[in-house]
C-alpha cells in the first residue's frame, strides 16, 4: 500500500505455509490509496474510536471505528482511505483466493457462484474472537507453535466463506465425524501427540478438508482441534510427572510441547499448578516409599 505523508508503523506481523499474512499497524493522519489485490483482506479496528472515510466499488463509509469494527474488502478492489485522526491501528489478515475458493470447495460450494462481499463496519463476535487469538499469538512471538495460527487461520477462512460471502445463507451440509472416523482421528492424535501435528494430517485421517475438519470437529467434541491437542498434552504430562523417572524437559518433549516453559504455561493455565508442584504432590509419596526400601 502507498501513504501519503508518513508511512503506517508495522508493530506486529506473521505468516502461516498457506501464504494467509497477519499485520498490526497504525497509520497517521492523511490518506492512503490502497490498490487492487489478489488477496482478500480484512481489517479489525484495534482500540481507541477512530474517524475514518473510505470509498471503494462504488460505495462510501464515513464515521467512527469502533475496537472490533470489521471492513471486509474483496480481491481486486481498489479503495481509498481517509483517516481523519491518529487513532486508526488495525489487525489486518490477508487470505488468498485460492486458499479461500479450497475452504469453500471443502465445504461443498460451486466455486462459479461463490464471492466474497463487500462489507463495511460490520460486527461478527467469532471474528472478533479469532481475531484477539491472533494477534495475542503474534505480539508474544507465535509460542505455540504453527499448528495454533494455521487453526485460526483455517477457522477464520471458514467464517468468511459461510457468513460473508454470496453462500452466506448456506449453513453447510450435515456432515458429522462419528464413528470409525471420530475413533481414528482421536488415536492419530494420541499416536502422534509428540509430534509436530499438523492439521493437514489429521484432517486427512478424518477425510474432510482442513478447514472443514475444525467445524467437524468442534461439533463432535466440544472445543477446536488445538484446545483438545492441548489438554491431551496436559494430561500426558501430567501423567509422566507423577512417574518421577523424566526431567521437566524431557517431559515436555515426550508431551509434544515446544519446551519446559511452553508445557509449563499450558500446565498452569489448565491446572493450575506449576509442574514442579505437580510433580511433588503425585510423585513425592513415591519417591519417599521407592527409596525406603533400599
Amino acid at each position: 500500500m502507498s501513504i501519503k505523508n508518513e508511512l503506517p508503523q508495522i508493530l506486529a506481523q506473521a505468516w502461516t505455509a498457506s501464504g494467509i499474512a497477519f499485520q498490526v499497524r497504525k497509520d497517521p493522519r492523511g490518506t492512503l490509496n490502497a490498490p487492487e489485490f489478489d488477496n482478500v483482506l480484512v481489517s479489525i479496528h484495534l482500540g481507541a474510536p477512530a474517524h475514518i472515510s473510505c470509498r471503494r466499488a462504488g460505495k462510501h463509509f464515513r464515521g467512527r471505528a469502533v475496537h472490533g469494527d470489521i471492513d471486509i474488502i474483496p480481491a481486486r478492489t481498489p479503495s481509498l482511505w481517509q483517516m481523519h485522526d491518529e487513532n486508526d491501528s488495525a489487525l489486518l489478515l490477508s487470505f488468498p483466493t485460492s486458499f479461500l475458493l479450497t475452504v469453500a470447495n471443502d465445504a461443498g460450494v460451486d466455486e462459479k457462484r461463490f464471492e466474497i462481499l463487500n462489507r463495511f463496519q460490520v460486527r461478527d463476535s467469532t471474528l472478533e474472537n479469532l481475531s484477539w487469538a491472533i494477534k495475542r499469538e503474534m505480539e508474544m512471538g507465535c509460542p505455540s507453535g504453527r499448528l495454533y495460527l494455521d487453526g485460526l487461520a483455517l477457522s477464520f477462512a471458514s467464517r468468511l466463506v459461510t457468513q460473508h460471502s454470496s453462500i452466506a445463507t448456506r449453513s453447510g451440509d450435515g456432515d458429522e465425524l462419528k464413528g470409525i472416523r471420530l475413533k481414528n482421528v482421536l488415536s492419530y492424535i494420541e499416536e502422534q501427540m509428540a509430534s509436530d501435528l499438523r492439521l493437514e494430517d489429521i484432517a486427512r485421517v478424518a477425510g474432510v478438508g482442513t478447514s472443514y475438519l475444525q467445524t467437524l470437529f468442534r461439533n463432535a467434541i466440544g472445543m477446536t482441534v488445538y484446545r483438545y491437542v492441548i489438554q491431551r498434552r496436559v494430561e500426558r504430562a501430567r501423567g509422566l510427572l507423577a512417574n518421577g523417572d523424566l526431567s521437566l524437559s524431557d517431559v515436555a518433549d515426550a508431551s509434544g510441547f515446544a519446551d519446559q516453559s511452553h508445557m509449563a504455561r499450558h500446565i498452569r493455565r489448565v491446572l493450575n499448578s506449576s509442574p514442579q508442584s505437580l510433580r511433588q504432590k503425585m510423585g513425592g509419596p513415591f519417591r519417599q516409599s521407592s527409596s525406603a526400601k533400599t
